[in-house]
């Protein structure tokens, strides 16, 4: 069951400071959401739980050990706008990340799978397509696709590496209601199923209540009208929510008692 420690970090770009002070614990399959005013630093924190930024100041860890300094599969990812690959059909952008993690690029052949190691990709990608609705569109281009469809193929590229770490950028947002709803409940179904720990960035607190075993509220605690870039984000609520695992109870407990002895 995977830990995720956040210790002391802060994120600054020059003289904006954007996090500060970042203490977080999570223990196995937690669904944590995540709001707050814009710009205060939401989803610079989902790039550095991704890799694609390192901390200015603190430490990262997962299962003891320091987050990768690069995406990688142990971390799957899902943003508003849809991260799907136009020239590629439905089961061969599923296929794609796991091609990522099993070939060695060769001009010569382009840099595809052959054989039985090409047969197991194509099953484990028709699995993830098969989990999220979309066995019957696997030939068809994601042109052809409706925008749930779209949505429900970037959840296949995720979750077809069986990641620790599912991370969402607000990806309902472009939704109609309907389809935002069905989306709930394939996320949820997929998380009880993969048992992965999700963090989900929403500007919507009510979807965040409807999903989430914790809710992390990101603010501005200090403010200076004369230098508006001093101070940064940081968690000033980690409210416990439905389906709360005891190993995360016990993780809140710890982490308050760092913030108030910090």
């Amino acid at each position: 069951m995977s830990e995720l420690v956040i210790d002391n970090v802060w994120q600054s770009y020059d003289e904006q400071v954007v996090l500060e002070g970042l203490h977080l614990r999570v223990c196995g399959p937690e669904f944590c959401a995540i709001v707050g005013a814009s710009g205060c630093g939401k989803s610079t924190f989902l790039r550095l739980l991704l890799g694609q930024e390192q901390p200015s100041r603190g430490r990262i860890l997962l299962d003891g050990e320091p987050l990768p300094r690069e995406p990688g599969p142990d971390r799957g990812v899902v943003f508003q706008q849809y991260s799907v690959f136009p020239h590629l059909t439905v089961l061969e952008n599923a296929m794609f990340g796991l091609e990522l993690q099993r070939r060695r690029w060769d001009v010569r052949i382009g840099g595809r799978l052959w054989g039985r190691a090409r047969g197991e990709v194509r099953e484990q990608a028709e699995q993830a397509l098969a989990q999220v609705g979309l066995s019957g569109a696997r030939d068809k281009y994601p042109a052809l696709l409706s925008g749930g469809m779209r949505q429900r193929l970037s959840l296949a590229q995720s979750i077809v590496t069986r990641p620790k770490i599912l991370l969402l950028d607000e990806p309902f947002g472009a939704l109609d209601p309907g389809v935002r709803s069905d989306m709930h409940e394939l996320v949820l179904r997929l998380w009880e199923e993969h048992r992965m720990c999700v963090f989900l960035v929403t500007h919507d607190i009510a979807e965040g209540f409807k999903l989430g075993t914790r809710l992390l509220v990101f603010d501005r605690l200090r403010r200076d009208p004369q230098a508006p870039q001093a101070f940064g984000a940081t968690i000033t609520y980690d409210l416990p929510l439905r389906r709360l695992t005891a190993e995360g109870a016990a993780a809140q407990r710890r982490d308050r008692s760092v913030a108030a002895a910090g």
